[in-house]
């Protein structure tokens, strides 16, 4: 399968902004990375916007750009040309389109430095911008479970969310509503709870490519739980060489 431009494009902003996802996405049958990279390059560039200025005006200007552009692509009609947005179209159902919306708005939270209200609006913003971006991967590529998938986004976004805590602290954000090592260690025990709920459940095969994503989750959490000092120390995550070993081999079970 020839990549269009605007695919190569989307691949080669994965590859800069999210390398891991990158590497998820090239372990998948090429079919399914003209699904993937639209909709991984859709999270990077929205995961940008707001750290891209110091004015919150222009911030909220960029999410809300994204916002009308899934607008679009939900009701159907004419769509901006773009080389994220004109594929992502060609892969986006209009239920997808309208579920991404929210995706983009829980970013909102990068924008200011407020904490985190209380556990459910944590949980909401990890669930919105990790399970949902892991939900619109699957979704896209054929039939799965919205609960599993979300699990392991779940699973996924709060392992991420723990390795990118030291440069959020140093941009003098709160990350975390309890960041004791007990505080830390009970949130890092639940993502690998729902993480085990998810794999009693079966993940359809077509599915398999956007759930391979989460395949450091458990590695990361299992080691923010033993000692939730190296959240803060920066630690969290495998040599290069074994992350790809383990890649390479979750993929050929396809499992997570």
């Amino acid at each position: 399968m020839t990549f269009s431009p605007d695919l190569t494009a989307c691949a080669a902003l994965v590859e800069k902004a999210d390398p891991d996802r990158f590497l998820s996405a090239m372990a998948a049958p090429v079919a399914a990375r003209r699904v993937l990279f639209p909709i991984y390059a859709l999270n990077a560039e929205v995961a940008r916007a707001p750290w891209v200025t110091q004015e919150t005006m222009i911030a909220e200007m960029r999410l809300q750009w994204w916002r009308d552009a899934l607008a679009e692509i939900a009701a159907g009609g004419p769509v901006r040309r773009h080389e994220v947005v004109t594929p992502l179209a060609g892969v986006l159902s209009a239920d997808l389109a309208a579920q991404a919306d929210g995706m983009v708005a829980v970013r909102r939270w990068d924008i200011y430095r407020d904490p985190f209200e209380d556990a459910a609006h944590f949980d909401r913003y990890i669930d919105q911008t990790s399970g949902t971006l892991m939900w619109l991967a699957a979704r896209s590529l054929g039939p799965a479970d919205e609960a599993a998938v979300r699990d392991i986004g779940f699973a996924l976004g709060l392992a991420n969310w723990f390795r990118a805590i030291p440069g959020l602290e140093a941009r003098k954000r709160i990350p975390l509503l309890d960041g004791t090592p007990d505080g830390i260690r009970s949130l890092a025990r639940r993502g690998l709870d729902r993480l085990a709920r998810a794999r009693r459940t079966r993940i359809d095969r077509a599915a398999l490519p956007a759930v391979l994503a989460g395949w450091q989750a458990e590695t990361i959490l299992t080691q923010a739980a033993a000692n939730p000092l190296r959240v803060a120390e920066g630690t969290l995550g495998t040599s290069e060489a074994r992350k790809r070993i383990g890649l390479i081999t979750r993929a050929a079970l396809g499992r997570i």
